[in-house]
């Protein structure tokens, strides 16, 4: 298969997620990440952006490769889900913490118990912009409470790792909360980079992709609101899967249930690069957090509960020290099949990923080069038809210009 050879290739065909690493690589003087007509962060790139600067962000831009952790003699390892050394049911103990973040707050609890035992002096993550909250952006929380004040997800572009300069300059153990391309990203990084020793964790959330801001501004568009208007804008939270809130600096407020926002998967307005993501699980991190709703979609409120994969040897003992300090609670263990029930969907996006590849090759468009994500054997299982139908529509969408978008760079 063909890959991305530059920036310019990533981004302009439609495989660029935003995560702000080549501004952190580059600095921001060469690569500068910005929000777009169309709702996305993407780079602007100055011409003085040397070929060996692109080469070193092209070695990790998930646009370009994305890594995931190897096999262990010893460990489990499925298919579908990857290398993990447990799942199992567990939740924020602290109720306010789990009411107030997204699902059972496993996430949150993490990031708490990281700085409040040292292990850690900040953890960088996405919060709402305070002067524009339907907006993310990316903080470094340094204490408990900062953590929580920035919990619950973000359903929107965000680019977490624009920040990572500013928190390996801080000469200090740290963590990152991130989307699994994110957590590729570092992967691979750590590498090349020795500062990233220091990373005590990366932990993810399992993801079903990042809308363009388009989607948020339809919501407000459909209330009758302007952007400006707006003092907070809650995607989720304060129950789970709990309601989108939405307030004004007059005093307005507007609920909508989780059916009501998300309910059509088809206004969701995902970026091109979530469509064809080869690792939308994590399979790069220490952690990773799942909504476990059987059959994919919550049916009603409960009180919050993750599906934890712990993957590395380090997230475990992460995680069991968590649950000893009284951070975290855990009732059932689980399985991968355990996971196909909750999460039908990311099956199914992985095992259908090479035909869509194959499709967008033969379209003349690059892919992201993929390591240990298995999926010429997921492929394999496969019924040959149902390939054929998603390479031909990879092929026609791609034929349709759908996965096309500008590149931005400066000439001075």
């Amino acid at each position: 298969m063909t890959h991305p050879d530059s920036l310019r290739a990533v981004v302009s065909n439609g495989l660029c997620i935003g995560c702000g690493l080549c501004e952190s690589i580059a600095g921001s003087r060469s690569v500068r990440i910005s929000m777009t007509v169309e709702g996305r962060e993407r780079p602007i790139v100055s011409a003085d952006l040397s070929a060996e600067t692109e080469a070193r962000i092209l070695d990790v831009c998930p646009g370009a490769v994305v890594e995931a952790r190897p096999p262990e003699e010893g460990v489990p390892a499925d298919l579908v889900w990857g290398v993990y050394r447990r799942i199992v049911r567990a939740w924020a103990a602290d109720p306010d913490t789990r009411f107030r973040a997204a699902t059972g707050g496993v996430l949150t609890a993490l990031g708490q118990f990281l700085l409040h035992s040292d292990r850690v002096g900040a953890v960088l993550h996405v919060g709402a912009d305070p002067d524009a909250p339907m907006r993310s952006r990316w903080v470094i929380s340094r204490t408990v409470g900062e953590v929580l004040c920035n919990a619950q997800s973000r359903y929107g572009p965000a680019a977490p790792l624009a920040g990572l300069e500013t928190l390996l300059a801080m000469d200090a153990p740290f963590a990152v909360i991130c989307k699994p391309c994110d957590a590729g990203a570092l992967w691979r990084l750590r590498r090349s980079d020795p500062r990233m020793t220091r990373c005590v964790a990366v932990l993810v959330m399992v993801c079903g992709g990042a809308s363009e801001l388009g989607k948020s501004q339809s919501v407000l568009a459909a209330l009758g609101i302007e952007e400006e208007e707006l003092s907070l804008f809650r995607y989720r939270g304060y129950g789970n899967p709990g309601k989108t809130r939405i307030e004004t600096r007059d005093g307005r407020a507007f609920e909508l249930s989780y059916q009501d926002m998300w309910g059509d998967e088809k206004a969701w307005r995902l970026q091109s690069r979530c469509k064809v993501c080869p690792d939308a699980i994590g399979e790069a991190a220490d952690i990773a957090a799942a909504d476990i709703w059987p059959g994919g979609g919550p049916v009603g409120e409960d009180a919050g509960f993750n599906g934890v994969l712990v993957r590395s040897s380090r997230g475990l003992s992460l995680f069991d020290a968590a649950v000893e300090a009284g951070f975290l609670i855990t009732d059932e263990e689980m399985s991968a099949r355990d996971l196909d029930i909750c999460q039908p969907h990311q099956v199914r996006k992985k095992r259908g990923l090479r035909a869509r590849f194959q499709g967008m090759n033969e379209a003349g468009a690059p892919v992201p080069r993929t390591v240990n994500l298995r999926l010429s054997a997921l492929q394999s299982s496969n019924d040959p038809e149902a390939d054929e139908r998603a390479r031909e529509g990879t092929r026609v969408r791609v034929a349709q210009g759908r996965f096309r978008e500008s590149f931005s760079e400066t000439k001075d």
